[in-house]
């Protein structure tokens, strides 16, 4: 079966060639049909799983229809020959091709391709280089923006913005955390602001900045339904809590499901917290407001800052 579709592979191969040669009564070489049999050669080559001469036949198919001047069926195939090199799991190559394609897509005029191929390559790079995809995800969300399609936009900058948390970056997660709520705002889906406004002090309070957390919690109150919310009840007594260095107030809050329920990589967050001057322990239990956690508590703190041992803060 394999030997079978290289072996037409390279029929089309020949016609292509063919197409490309000109005489006396065939002037210019014909662009469109020589790019039509590359595109079919690099279908059978993948088929066939030679995915290096795939390639080859997908950037010929490309550089035929550019000169053919049809640039959106370029940008396709050199996606596609992206594709090839991600068969290959050679995702650096891949995502080089896919760049080009891109950028070949918004100089055909059709930016939403682009960002959506940008979001693809961001998938496909994210889980060797976290730092790429967030570059990728950020180029993605900048097109979907420049095109005033802020729902995708800002989907895909709370990707950029998990990633940024990962991997520690917190003063730029801080920045497009504050992006992601702005949007939000704009496309009036204020729960969602809510969120943000929780990661946002989460961001913050790590980041050692105990104003810029509770600032985050103040222009919220301006959002329709924040103030009296269970999310705004619980900034509030997570803010008083850290103030006040009690622990065991942090510690409930922190562990509450609002909390441990949100993106992976915010609750990491929440559940690493700790709060100044307190070295990893909780206060004496009457030192506590009342009703506070008692004993039982102590011990499941015990077992998360295990889990957590040497986290982000």
């Amino acid at each position: 079966m394999a030997a079978q579709k290289i072996n037409e592979a390279h029929e089309h191969i020949t016609k292509a060639e063919k197409c490309l040669k000109t005489s006396l009564t065939k002037w210019k070489p014909d662009f469109d049909s020589a790019a039509s049999e590359y595109a079919k050669a690099a279908v059978c080559f993948k088929n066939a799983k030679q995915y290096d001469q795939a390639k080859d036949a997908y950037l010929k198919e490309a550089e035929y229809h550019t000169e053919n001047k049809t640039l959106f069926h370029a940008a396709k195939a050199i996606e596609q020959a992206g594709m090839m090199m991600k068969e290959q799991k050679k995702m650096p190559e891949a995502i080089q091709y896919i760049e080009k394609a891109c950028m070949m897509y918004m100089e055909n005029g059709t930016p939403d391709t682009a960002a959506m191929a940008l979001d693809r390559a961001g998938k496909l790079i994210e889980p060797i280089n976290l730092e790429k995809a967030v570059d990728l995800y950020q180029k993605a969300a900048g097109v979907f923006e420049n095109e005033d399609r802020l729902r995708q936009a800002v989907e895909l900058l709370g990707k950029a913005s998990r990633l940024l948390v990962r991997l520690k970056r917190l003063d730029e997660a801080a920045v497009a955390l504050q992006k992601e709520k702005n949007m939000y705002k704009e496309i009036e889906n204020f729960p969602m602001c809510f969120k943000k406004t929780t990661a946002q002090v989460l961001v913050h309070l790590h980041r050692g900045d105990f104003v810029a957390a509770d600032k985050c919690v103040r222009e919220s109150y301006s959002l329709p339904g924040y103030s009296g919310s269970e999310d705004c009840v619980a900034m509030e007594t997570l803010l008083q809590g850290y103030d006040e260095q009690d622990e065991d107030q942090v510690y409930r809050v922190c562990n509450s499901p609002l909390l441990k329920y949100m993106d992976n990589d915010y609750a990491k967050l929440a559940i690493s917290l700790k709060v100044p001057g307190g070295g990893g322990k909780k206060k004496k239990a009457a030192a506590a407001p009342q009703g506070g956690a008692g004993g039982a508590p102590s011990a499941a703190k015990d077992e998360e800052d295990d889990e957590y041992e040497g986290g982000l803060c």
